[in-house]
């Protein structure tokens, strides 16, 4: 007996968050490397995201609206270069709204926080985004 995939629940969320970041030109433009959670290939620049933290509101109709912070992490040879590449992925994430393939729905994602970073001899920028699901 075939069972049906569970729908997608805010635990995607980084489905959606690599799909605005591969489809956005000014990303691709700097970078295709694209990580969630861990770095496979540390060739800069690259970016790296994930989910950092869910709140479940419980509402009338028994579905919850659910508030995900999804940190993404800019990495550069040089300051500027991360700067660039912060600027183009808080582009293609800041108060948009997406549709995975998959029926995940982005209602909203606005950027929260931003700091900057230095790891392993790479300049980096980290955006926190809070994110409905």
């Amino acid at each position: 007996r075939k069972m049906n995939p569970p729908s997608l629940s805010s635990l995607s969320a980084g489905i959606i968050v690599r799909q605005l970041l591969t489809q956005s030109p000014e990303v691709q433009r700097i970078t295709h490397r694209i990580f969630p959670i861990v770095v496979d290939d540390a060739q800069l620049p690259y970016v790296v995201y994930r989910r950092a933290a869910l709140e479940t509101q419980p509402t009338k109709s028994l579905q919850s609206a659910d508030t995900v912070t999804i940190e993404v992490a800019c990495y550069a040879a040089t300051y500027g270069e991360s700067v660039d590449l912060a600027e183009a992925v808080r582009h293609a994430l800041d108060h948009q709204q997406a549709t995975s393939p998959e029926g995940l729905h982005l209602r909203a994602c606005i950027l929260d926080d931003a700091e900057e970073l230095w790891d392993s001899e790479a300049f980096g920028q980290l955006l926190t985004f809070r994110a409905k699901v």
